[in-house]
């Protein structure tokens, strides 16, 4: 009959791990309010990736490398997260927060003093320039950097421990303050070594840690949102024939942090702008919930490259 016939070309469904793929399944999600909208940051719909601060050039740049099949696969999620650190550490610019804050005393320091250390936006792109940081006799760093009773390898900050600041000067941590119910250490003492400013000692000691910290009177109050994968399944084939995927569902998928400080640069951050918080990851400023004066941050992938790591091994494998 002379019909024109078109070329057909068919390939596979894509599937990620630690989640789901299937609009059936994620309607499912939010009709039952088990997440907060198709936008929300832990869905992986077009909307809630870019909600928690994914690119279009990293999204583009997986398509690239995992190419088309005509045969269904599950591809690691893991590689997804690399190609979107790999963008992020080239655009984003860096600064310094603290998610679950110790407060610090610097007691020689002097009262009342504020200096504004100097500090890389993006070591990536030395045209991105520098940015001023206060530094004052009250900071915060994070919890999780100080041990009363540190194990083996642990080289951050304890008892009779020197450490650096990052930008700053070597401190070290002289006593520590407890609350009287619990035990739980609520502040630490420490003293500065003035010679040590930038980082560097004249007498060429050295410290096994840098930590970040914030000025404890500039730094701005925040709410960061701590966001993992969906499933907890690794491949979500592999859910027994039946079973219903809502029980793999991750209960720590989502960790809202309300009492975060972060640097006073970040003030007025624009929704949606993206930033590496030092030591901690990338994180973007959230484009519903936000606003000047209620700061929300959307962990958009830790530091922690899995992808990485897997290719290393191959590669020496492979010898």
């Amino acid at each position: 009959m002379e019909v024109y016939h078109p070329q057909q070309i068919e390939f596979s469904r894509l599937d990620l791990t630690r989640t789901v793929m299937s609009k059936r399944k994620l309607l499912e999600l939010v009709e039952q309010g088990r997440v907060s909208g198709w936008d929300d940051p832990r869905m992986p719909t077009l909307v809630g990736l870019r909600r928690r601060g994914y690119t279009p050039q990293a999204i583009r740049e997986f398509c690239r490398r995992i190419g088309v099949n005509k045969y269904n696969s599950t591809v690691d999620i893991a590689l997804l997260e690399h190609c979107l650190r790999e963008d992020l550490n080239k655009r984003s610019p860096r600064v310094m927060a603290v998610l679950h804050p110790l407060r610090v005393v610097i007691d020689n320091y002097p009262e009342g003093q504020v200096e504004h250390m100097e500090a890389v936006n993006n070591p990536e792109d030395a045209g991105m320039g520098t940015r001023k940081v206060p530094f004052s006799r009250v900071l915060y760093i994070e919890r999780d950097d100080f041990r009363e009773d540190p194990p083996k390898k642990f080289f951050r900050l304890a008892p009779g421990r020197e450490v650096r600041l990052r930008y700053a000067y070597y401190v070290t941590c002289v006593s520590v303050v407890k609350d009287e119910q619990t035990g739980e250490v609520v502040e630490l003492h420490c003293t500065y070594d003035p010679q040590t400013r930038g980082g560097d000692a004249p007498d060429g000691r050295k410290v096994k840690a840098t930590l970040h910290w914030v000025s404890a009177d500039h730094a701005l109050k925040a709410e960061v949102r701590l966001y993992n994968h969906l499933i907890t399944e690794p491949d979500p084939s592999d859910v027994a024939e039946g079973a219903d995927f809502k029980s793999h569902l991750n209960p720590d998928s989502l960790e809202s942090l309300t009492d975060c400080r972060v640097e006073p640069s970040l003030a007025g951050a624009a929704p949606g702008s993206q930033y590496q918080f030092e030591r901690l990851g990338y994180f973007c400023v959230d484009s519903v919930d936000s606003t000047p004066e209620a700061l929300v941050f959307n962990r958009t992938v830790p530091l922690r490259d899995t992808w990485a790591k897997i290719e290393n091994t191959q590669k020496t494998a492979d010898g």
